[in-house]
């Protein structure tokens, strides 16, 4: 049975990219075919509808035509333009960089409805919370898990034994945390303190909300970005751009709380 001309889908706008001098290649994570690239043609143009449309993040319902090479956005509407995100530059370069590890983890054509209905979350979670960073950490782990990099955070990914509290190890090469006793030769890794086991064990296994009233001191959100950011670019081989950026803000913005966790 062959394809439909035409189609539509719930998207997530990840990015876009001019070519020539009116159109524009969307790059989109969608919820029925996951990531796939189109072309929004007179996107560029003065007072098209939809050049406005398929702007990052926007979350739309987009109609596309079948193209020889890539198919064709005929139509757009958006379903939230999550615009207090976009008028906030602490916020929207934290939207900047959640659109970037999809599209640096994903492949086109491989649908992922967990990962869609969390990318749709946290853009909302961000626009509700003023751009705290818990957002980031809680999406980062999550978007790991529905991707198959799940940390072990409860037992030595080396001998298996339970981590006991103390002096224990988080190896991104072996996708989990270490005992003191597994812990030598591992080049890599680096100590784990015990409120950030207990932190990252709990955000695995419940939701945003239970996540979002957990108060954190700013030297345990700093070892938490930290660990995240070193697992995730030794999965990529290579550092997130957006990331970087992020760093610059910080210092601007005064991202995390100085409460303790208990």
């Amino acid at each position: 049975m062959t394809s439909p001309h035409t189609y539509q889908a719930q998207a997530i706008v990840i990015k876009q990219t001019k070519i020539g001098e009116a159109d524009k290649v969307v790059t989109l994570y969608t919820l029925e075919f996951g990531k796939l690239k189109a072309v929004a043609k007179g996107a560029c143009r003065p007072g098209s509808k939809l050049g406005g449309n398929v702007e990052p993040p926007n979350y739309c319902l987009v109609m596309l035509a079948k193209g020889r090479n890539l198919d064709i956005i005929t139509q757009s509407q958006t379903m939230d333009g999550f615009l207090k995100v976009k008028g906030d530059l602490w916020c929207i370069s934290c939207s900047s960089y959640i659109l970037e590890l999809v599209d640096a983890f994903t492949t086109e054509g491989s649908p992922n409805q967990p990962l869609f209905e969390l990318l749709l979350d946290a853009l909302k979670n961000l626009s509700l919370s003023n751009g705290d960073e818990t957002v980031l950490r809680y999406f980062e782990l999550h978007l790991l898990q529905h991707l198959g990099y799940r940390p072990q955070l409860r037992r030595c990914v080396v001998c298996n034994s339970p981590l006991k509290p103390g002096v224990n190890f988080f190896s991104p090469g072996q996708g989990g945390a270490l005992c003191s006793g597994c812990n030598h030769g591992e080049f890599t890794s680096h100590p784990i303190s015990i409120d950030a086991l207990k932190v990252l064990r709990l955000w695995q296994d419940c939701d945003y909300h239970t996540v979002s009233r957990v108060k954190m001191s700013s030297k345990l959100s700093s070892e938490l970005r930290l660990l995240m950011q070193e697992y995730i670019t030794y999965l990529l081989q290579r550092e997130v751009k957006s990331m970087a950026w992020l760093e610059k803000l910080k210092t601007g913005f005064g991202v995390g709380s100085d409460c303790g966790v208990n």
